[in-house]
C-alpha cells in the first residue's frame, strides 16, 4: 500500500516537472532575432468596449517573417485591435501615439519599416513600408 502511493507521487510530481518545464520553454519575443524594443505604446481607456493597443517598436533590419511574428505574440482583446509600428533600429521613431485614425506624425511615416495589425475578429494584415508610393 505504502508502495502505491510513493509510486503515485512520484508520477504526480513527474507531470508537475514536465509541465513547468514545458511552460518555461515557451518561445516568445525575446526568442527572435531582430532585437526588438518597444519605444511607445497607447491603449484606450475603454474599459466596456473594444480595447486598442497601438504600439511602437524598432528592429535591427528588415526581418518580416520575425516582425510578424513579434505581432502574433503581442497581447489581443477579442473584438479589440492590436497595432505594432515597427521602425529601424538607429533611425527616428515616435516617442508618443495618438489615438484615433493617425497613430504616428506624419514626419516619422517615411521611417516606418512595417505595420502589423490584428483587428476585432482576430484577421491579421501585414503590410511592408506601407507609407511607400
Amino acid at each position: 500500500m505504502k508502495n502505491k502511493k510513493t509510486y503515485i507521487i512520484l508520477a504526480v510530481l513527474v507531470i508537475i516537472a514536465v509541465m513547468i518545464w514545458n511552460v518555461a520553454n515557451e518561445p516568445g519575443i525575446k526568442d527572435l532575432n531582430g532585437n526588438f524594443k518597444e519605444v511607445a505604446f497607447i491603449r484606450n481607456e475603454q474599459n466596456s468596449g473594444p480595447v486598442i493597443r497601438i504600439y511602437a517598436v524598432t528592429v535591427k533590419g528588415e526581418p518580416w517573417a520575425e516582425m510578424q511574428q513579434y505581432g502574433n505574440y503581442m497581447p489581443h482583446t477579442k473584438y479589440g485591435t492590436t497595432r505594432i509600428y515597427f521602425f529601424p533600429e538607429g533611425k527616428p521613431y515616435p516617442a508618443h501615439l495618438a489615438l484615433g485614425d493617425k497613430n504616428i506624425s506624419a514626419g516619422l511615416e517615411e521611417h516606418c519599416l512595417a505595420i502589423y495589425e490584428k483587428d476585432g475578429m482576430s484577421q491579421v494584415t501585414f503590410q511592408q513600408h506601407p507609407y511607400r508610393n
